[in-house]
C-alpha cells in the first residue's frame, strides 16, 4: 500500500510539473520598458498575478528596448513614452519599422491629443493611460496578443474631443522634434533636453529651429501657448 501511495504521489507530481510546463509554454512573453524601476516593479508584480502572462525582460530606455526586442523577441512590449534618450515614441517607430509584426503597448501619463494619434501612427497596437485600472493592462496585453487593438475609455473620450484637422501642424514634426517640442513646452533648456536625450545642445537647437519653422512660432512663450492650446501642456 505504501508503494502504491508513493507511486500515485509521484504521478501527481509529474502531472503538476507537466501542467506548469504547458502553462509556461503558452504564456504571453512581455518586455517592460520604463525609466523608473519602481514603476517596472509594480507592473511586473501585477503581471505575476496571472498564469498566462510572463515578464521576460526589462528596459529603462528606448535604445535598450530596441535591442531587447530583437534579442528576446517578446510577444508584447509595454512601453512608456517619456524616457531619456530617443524616447518611447521614436523607439516604437523604430521597432515597428524593423518588424511590423512586433506588438507594442504604450502606457503613459498623456491622455490627450496629439499623443495617442502619434503613438498609434508610429505602430503601437494599444494606448493606455497610467491612470487606468490594473485589469485594463492585463486585458490590453491579452487583446493585442490575440491580434486586436486596445485604447482605454478615458483616452478614447479625449481623442473624440479633438478633430483630426487641428493636429495637422503637430503631425509635421518628426518623433525627435515632437519630443524636443514637448520638453521645451515644459520650460526645459537646450542643455537640459540634450542631457535627457543624450544629444548635444547644438543638435537640440537645430531641432528647436525646425519645430519653430514647422509650427510657425517665434518665441519660447509661443511654444508654451501652442502646447496649451493643443492640450499637450496643462495650464
Amino acid at each position: 500500500m505504501v508503494y502504491g501511495a508513493v507511486f500515485i504521489c509521484s504521478m501527481v507530481s509529474i502531472e503538476r510539473r507537466n501542467v506548469t510546463r504547458v502553462i509556461n509554454a503558452r504564456a504571453i512573453s512581455v518586455l517592460l520598458v520604463d525609466d523608473h524601476e519602481i514603476v517596472r516593479v509594480g507592473f511586473r508584480r501585477l503581471i505575476e498575478t496571472t498564469s498566462d502572462i510572463k515578464v521576460v525582460a526589462e528596459a529603462s530606455s528606448g535604445e535598450e528596448a530596441y535591442e531587447l526586442v530583437h534579442d528576446f523577441k517578446p510577444d508584447i512590449t509595454v512601453m512608456d513614452i517619456n524616457m531619456p534618450g530617443i524616447g518611447g515614441l521614436e523607439a516604437i517607430g523604430r521597432i515597428c519599422k524593423r518588424n511590423p509584426k512586433d506588438r507594442v503597448i504604450a502606457l503613459t501619463v498623456h491622455e490627450t491629443e496629439p499623443f495617442p494619434t502619434r503613438v498609434l501612427t508610429a505602430g503601437a497596437k494599444a494606448y493606455l493611460s497610467k491612470r487606468c485600472v490594473p485589469q485594463e493592462l492585463i486585458e490590453a496585453i491579452r487583446t493585442v496578443h490575440a491580434g486586436g487593438t486596445f485604447i482605454t475609455n478615458r483616452v478614447m473620450r479625449e481623442m473624440s474631443k479633438t478633430p483630426g484637422t487641428q493636429e495637422t501642424a503637430i503631425s509635421r514634426l518628426t518623433a525627435r522634434e515632437f519630443q524636443v517640442f514637448s520638453m521645451l513646452a515644459e520650460g526645459r533648456t537646450a542643455v537640459e533636453i540634450g542631457e535627457a536625450m543624450s544629444l548635444s545642445h547644438k543638435t537640440i537647437h537645430s531641432h528647436r529651429a525646425n519645430v519653430m519653422k514647422k509650427l510657425k512660432l517665434e518665441t519660447s512663450a509661443n511654444i508654451v501657448q501652442f502646447a496649451m492650446l493643443q492640450g499637450i501642456l496643462q495650464g
